[in-house]
């Protein structure tokens, strides 16, 4: 295999060249989502093929190095107290981290709870989390996406998810939701973080600017305005109240909803 590829899990992660720089490509083995990448669960012709819209760059080992200095090592500790005062941590409590990245939420969380479940459908970050919770037996990393995560044992009491569901478009954001609905208990907590427009469509454009105009301008550091208006092309934010209607019609109900710059949405739902 030539130095510009790298293989994991019959996935090819190739580097290409955009606007100057190596950037990585995914390539899987097949067509229309029969790839050999695929994981298990994603086993219907008409599913949609999670890891084609995982991005690229997070099955990267060298971007998932510098993942969490990129995305400014963003604390967990209030999420884990909203948690906690909706009492779904514990010794015997499960929580399923879904899109878990490099892990740090999962991490900190099995310090409170008896059973952390850490999904993610990238080889490399599930590389990462794998070493980093090799001594903590609270932790099963499995590699799974919303769409083929198959949940064992108890009901979860709680679900977490940080700037994942944004990667599936809508009619599969719907499907992701009412699937968690399905293996976490009525009562249980879902908090979940995504990128959102909190604006109707005729604001979106300004809306748009005004946020790559906040970006960083050192890739290393945090998302440029390049990042950013990749994430606009092509990935799958929505709008605010679309997100909202597809939370309340797979059984949640939002007991508190903050956002941030009309962009960096937090929710905390419980299942009916």
């Amino acid at each position: 295999m030539p130095p510009s590829a790298l293989a994991r899990d019959h996935v090819v992660v190739r580097l290409v060249a955009v606007s100057g720089r190596l950037r990585p490509c995914v390539e899987c083995d097949g067509s229309r989502g029969t790839g050999a990448g695929k994981v298990a669960g994603m086993d219907h012709s008409w599913m949609l093929d999670e890891l084609r819209h995982a991005g690229a760059e997070h099955l990267d080992p060298v971007f998932v190095a510098g993942f969490d200095r990129k995305q400014g090592y963003p604390g967990v500790e209030a999420d884990l107290e909203v948690l906690r005062q909706h009492g779904v941590l514990g010794d015997h409590a499960t929580v399923v981290d879904l899109g878990t990245g490099t892990g740090r939420f999962a991490l900190a969380a099995a310090g409170h709870c008896g059973r952390v479940v850490a999904a993610d459908l990238s080889p490399a970050m599930i590389d990462h989390v794998r070493r980093a919770a090799a001594d903590l037996p609270a932790i099963e990393v499995v590699r799974a996406g919303f769409l083929s995560y198959q949940h064992a044992g108890p009901a979860a009491d709680a679900v977490y998810s940080r700037h994942a569901l944004h990667q599936l478009p809508d009619f599969w954001k719907g499907i992701a939701l009412s699937r968690i609905a399905g293996f976490l208990r009525p009562g249980g907590i879902l908090r979940l973080h995504d990128l959102v427009y909190d604006c109707l469509p005729a604001d979106a454009p300004a809306l748009i600017e005004r946020w790559m105009g906040s970006a960083s301008t050192d890739p290393n550091a945090g998302y440029t305005a390049e990042d950013y208006a990749t994430h606009v092309r092509a990935e799958f934010s929505t709008y605010r109240d679309l997100l909202d209607r597809l939370i309340d019609a797979t059984g949640f109900q939002v007991l508190d909803l903050q956002v941030r710059d009309q962009v960096y949405a937090a929710y905390t739902c419980i299942r009916r």
